[in-house]
């Protein structure tokens, strides 16, 4: 093995420094998105009247630690061959998707995946209520995440009439005994609520129009959820009411607060599953064989991407 020298060894310290500012940053990027959604919200409402935000240290902080437990759960997830589906739900704007991309930024996208389901087709209209979120449900080694799931029929489906007062009854009749009945098969299944309050959504909701890289966030669904707040909250009230069984009981997250609404989620999350770190054998990398008669063809320039950077 070629023996390296302390200028190659500092070279390689540069580069693991920089690669791990560079992870580092893939967070920024997106807190710099969350500044933006802050300034454009203390121009809509009085900035005198909302809390300050957790410490941007501390956050990063101890964002970065959960992540890294986050690494050892996953790795806990496929050395068991675990199933764990958690259901992220919660009024539009509530923050579901920012705590759903801090769960799964440093993850194996093929160990733990998204499911976000659009509107049913006319075909899955005419199946078993349940049959399309099924084949979504993980093997063994796998997380799913549902941002929003069956769930959909006892809020949005209800309060725009989507579905009739049958369907809905049979939604609460069968729910408890679908869930019952994957936790039995060895599922872990984890539901959460992201709660806000009238005002923050609205002030969210001023932010999307106000912001044209957030504009497509708006549906006309999404603007009917402002005029129809009371049906959703007794829709909310119904639903957890009706559904919160030992089995697989609600969590509520209090989302008014971004940064601790996602800390908190992600820190009750790995309570819920207890883990232990994977012992793994030293990765050694193999030194990389030359060939005397290897000859490497230039790329034409034609093909590189113009560097305007």
């Amino acid at each position: 093995m070629t023996e390296r020298t302390p200028s190659d060894r500092g070279a390689l310290q540069r580069r693991l420094h920089d690669d791990m500012i560079d992870s580092i940053d893939e967070e920024l990027e997106m807190e710099i998105d969350d500044a933006r959604m802050d300034d454009l919200i203390r121009e809509a409402t009085d900035a005198a009247t909302r809390d300050m935000d957790v410490d941007r240290r501390f956050y990063f902080q101890e964002l970065l630690r959960l992540q890294g437990e986050l690494v050892k759960l996953q790795d806990w997830v496929m050395e068991r061959k675990l199933k764990v589906v958690v259901l992220f739900e919660g009024r539009d704007a509530a923050g579901k998707g920012g705590a759903i991309k801090r769960i799964t930024q440093r993850l194996n996208p093929r160990v733990c995946r998204v499911a976000a389901l659009p509107a049913p087709s006319e075909r899955e209209r005419s199946q078993w209520y349940f049959q399309r979120y099924v084949q979504h449900l993980p093997a063994g080694g796998e997380m799913v995440l549902f941002d929003r799931s069956w769930y959909n029929r006892a809020g949005v489906e209800r309060v725009m009439g989507f579905c009739s007062d049958d369907e809905l009854e049979e939604f609460f009749r069968s729910v408890p005994e679908f869930e019952k009945m994957l936790v039995r098969s060895g599922v872990i299944l984890l539901k959460y609520w992201f709660s806000i309050t009238d005002d923050e959504q609205h002030s969210r909701f001023l932010m999307r129009i106000h912001d044209p890289l957030k504009q497509w966030k708006l549906s006309p669904m999404d603007l009917q959820s402002r005029v129809r707040w009371e049906q959703y909250t007794k829709a909310k009230e119904d639903m957890l009411d009706r559904t919160h069984i030992p089995e697989a009981p609600w969590w509520v997250v209090e989302g008014v607060d971004k940064k601790r609404a996602r800390l908190n989620c992600i820190r009750h999350l790995l309570s819920q599953i207890p883990y232990q770190e994977i012992e793994r054998d030293p990765v050694v990398l193999p030194e990389r064989v030359h060939n005397p008669e290897y000859y490497r063809k230039p790329v034409p320039a034609e093909l590189y991407v113009p560097r305007y950077y």
